[in-house]
């Protein structure tokens, strides 16, 4: 079952219509959630979309407040009778009409749910992709449907039997993993690219810059980083709100250490629960 703008129906009752604006334009944007239990970091995700709308000029209904965010979500995750971990999609795209200028700004959202089955990888390696860059600025903070770059690089990474890809912007400056936030780790020393390098505003890494600001053992930076910088390194690991934290265990003829990273996901997994 799906939740189409409140209204629960099977998937085989969805029809979209040609002209819909998130097909024929990618005018649409998504968020991706966790539950167990409850939803995670259900208030950061709610206002994250809220930007991302805003920033995109689309109409927010008054009606579209976190209270009803989450209900839409429990309501859909009872009703497809799921239990233990679940994968949460949520679609707004613009409403129908219009060409490049659209006829409204108000919008329609569809939800899905799934059980989610993922554990984390114990040798996970990445490389480099550089066909096509992701740019640089604020618009690709956001979780629009204009992710050709991270389909093209996950292809490049499944036909090359690696794990993930890193992308860069047009500076070649390194920006996240295809499907992630990326972190380095030199000593206690935690780096992550900057928002205006082009990188997703990631929840998990929202939350553990949040987390770790006034911890004694380790510091966090933000700043443009090196591709030469991965070989590098002590350690690296990626994140998202499903995978939440999964180490790197090798980069071209680089092996790296988990240790530190493990107890990063300790610690994370102490607060957010």
């Amino acid at each position: 079952m799906l939740n189409y703008n409140g209204k629960l129906l099977p998937k085989s009752e969805l029809n979209i219509n040609y002209q819909n604006r998130g097909l024929k334009y990618g005018d649409a944007v998504f968020d991706t959630l966790k539950y167990e239990n409850k939803i995670y970091f259900i208030e950061e995700h709610y206002f994250r979309l809220m930007s991302s709308l805003r920033m995109l000029r689309m109409k927010i209904p008054m009606s579209f407040t976190m209270q009803f965010y989450k209900d839409e979500i429990i309501k859909t995750i009872v009703k497809n009778n799921l239990s233990g971990k679940v994968r949460i999609r949520v679609s707004v795209f613009r409403k129908e009409g219009g060409l490049y200028t659209p006829s409204t700004n108000e919008v329609s959202f569809i939800m899905e749910t799934e059980t989610l089955n993922y554990t984390s990888k114990e040798n996970y390696e990445i490389e480099l992709y550089k066909d096509f860059p992701i740019l640089s600025g604020l618009l690709s903070t956001i979780k629009t449907n204009n992710r050709i770059v991270n389909v093209l690089s996950s292809i490049f990474a499944n036909e090359n039997i690696y794990d993930n890809c890193i992308l860069l912007n047009e500076k070649k400056n390194v920006v996240e993993a295809s499907n992630a936030n990326i972190f380095l780790i030199f000593g206690n020393e935690i780096v992550t690219p900057p928002l205006n390098d082009g990188c997703i505003n990631g929840i998990i890494r929202m939350k553990m810059l949040d987390f770790f600001k006034n911890n004694d053992k380790f510091s966090f930076t933000e700043r443009t980083i090196s591709p030469f910088e991965l070989l590098k390194a002590d350690e690296i690991f990626i994140s998202n709100s499903i995978i939440e934290i999964q180490s790197v265990t090798k980069y071209r003829k680089k092996n790296y250490s988990t240790i530190k990273t493990e107890e990063l996901r300790s610690i994370f997994d102490s607060k957010k629960n």
